[in-house]
């Protein structure tokens, strides 16, 4: 097991060691006031405690993301600990910090307005509809399996579990944060850790060690490593999904302090869940193998309730219920809720509108698409949903990138993160099967060239600043 304990001390070490050397590089500043403040409005904008945004937080990114991504993931054998902990410290809590610090710097903004500020306006067209559509999929992709899930507990329809389930998501989008999602989030964030802890506990105890990392089991088998499990397990390493999440909280922050412990700190202990299912799935069944074998006839839901049963009894059984129906809920809630404030975040700068018609009339662009894609098969719109997600959390680093190089701070804690993704995503669509479908060595040769463009670019920004070394924000 050492491996897996060696990686959950180094992502806890990083959290109270790296966290603190990401904040003072951002340089934050507690006499400013926040956006919770200067902008109240009692919807999107308003005080709340750190404990209770971490909480949200850590809900909004995870639901089921770091246990179902992270049982896929550990088809790949313990190089899948390697990549979480890499990943979370130096990728994922990079990009979350950055989306939600960045927002609160710039008043609340939303991704796609943080992208337009320091990529530019082309930028951020695209990013607008790309993230939009990611939204969309995330809820409908995070909503058809809990519908399926009643329809099998209950005597409800899989249309009338639907029904419910979207009459919840309408509520969740329009009612002021405090009043749904700040009372009941942080009661599912703790079924979320409870249900990771008791698993954890319960890896100590189970007829099969954890897999220690070795040069043998370094690549498992005929499966490439590179990029697929870079994009396989997102939540719990890096997601672009996060990145539309941080605002909503950004939005209320008390201090910029609080930041650290809200977006950095819940994406490590995101990191720390996936751990710990990425081990259970690899010592549950006795290797990969019996794994894949498992994920065959039961698929993912199946594996983690197998799991929860066979561990911890009727409690188990009572949370993976829980957890498999209400976490992925309250990820699709989240997602709807972004995308009706990116798109009231759009339509304001075309004239002024009632801020509660705006909130309502923003709703429905996003509410009646997902409805229509929950009617799709669920593995299809996952499969899309992957490398989607990882574009976006590559651009978020380039924005964060460029924020810090354009204002004289150390911008290669963003900018060796954003060159790594950028080799992940170019590479990866030529290869995957919902991509291109080339041969891996022109897949590879083809993700080289989007590298060496981006590259250049990236020289070009370096030689621009040096010539023009005046702070960004203050030449604009």
């Amino acid at each position: 097991m050492a491996t897996f304990l060696l990686s959950v001390v180094l992502l806890i070490a990083g959290y109270f060691i790296y966290s603190k050397v990401v904040e003072r590089v951002f340089g934050i500043d507690d006499t400013r006031i926040t956006p919770a403040f200067t902008k109240t409005d009692g919807l999107d904008y308003m005080p709340m405690s750190w404990w209770k945004a971490s909480l949200i937080q850590l809900l909004n990114i995870a639901g089921l993301g770091p246990i179902f991504g992270a049982i896929m993931g550990a088809l790949y054998g313990p190089v899948a600990f390697i990549w979480i902990v890499i990943g979370c410290l130096f990728a994922g809590a990079v990009h979350d910090y950055f989306s939600g610090m960045l927002s609160i710097k710039h008043g609340g903004e939303q991704y796609p307005t943080l992208v337009g500020r320091y990529l530019g306006n082309t930028v951020k067209t695209v990013i607008n509809i790309v993230s939009i559509i990611l939204m969309i999929l995330v809820a409908a992709a995070f909503t058809a399996g809990p519908a399926q899930l009643v329809e099998q507990l209950t005597p409800l329809s899989y249309s009338s579990s639907l029904l419910l389930i979207f009459v919840y998501f309408v509520l969740a989008a329009v009612l002021p944060i405090n009043k749904l999602i700040g009372k009941i989030y942080p009661i599912f964030g703790f079924i979320l850790i409870i249900m990771a802890v008791s698993i954890g506990f319960a890896l100590f105890f189970m007829d099969h060690s954890i897999p220690n990392l070795t040069f043998e089991n370094l690549h498992p088998g005929e499966i490439p490593v590179w990029p697929l499990l870079m994009v396989t397990i997102s939540c719990g390493a890096i997601s672009g999904f996060h990145s539309t999440q941080s605002p909503i909280l950004a939005r209320t922050l008390k201090k910029e302090s609080d930041g650290r412990r809200v977006f950095f700190g819940a994406m490590v202990a995101e990191g720390i869940i996936a751990l710990i299912w990425a081990a259970a799935g690899m010592t549950f069944f006795g290797g990969t193998d019996g794994l894949q074998g498992a994920l065959a006839e039961g698929g993912t839901a199946g594996v983690v309730n197998e799991i929860s049963k066979t561990t911890l009894g009727q409690f188990g059984g009572i949370l993976a219920i829980l957890g498999v129906i209400i976490l992925p809920i309250t990820t699709g809630d989240t997602a709807l809720r972004s995308s009706r404030m990116m798109l009231v975040e759009l339509v304001s700068k075309f004239g002024n509108f009632d801020s509660k018609m705006k909130t309502v009339l923003m709703t429905i662009p996003v509410v009646v698409p997902t409805y229509l894609l929950t009617q799709m098969d669920y593995t299809f719109l996952w499969r899309y949903v992957g490398w989607t997600n990882q574009v976006v959390a590559t651009v978020m680093l380039w924005t964060a990138a460029m924020y810090l190089l354009k204002n004289g701070k150390f911008h290669w804690i963003s900018t060796v993160p954003a060159f790594f993704m950028t080799a992940v995503t170019g590479s990866y669509i030529f290869y995957a099967p919902e991509g291109f479908q080339l041969s891996y060595q022109t897949s590879m040769i083809c993700g080289a060239f989007i590298f060496l463009a981006v590259f250049i670019w990236f020289l070009i920004q370096l030689k621009r600043h040096k010539n023009n070394p005046i702070p960004f924000e203050k030449a604009a």
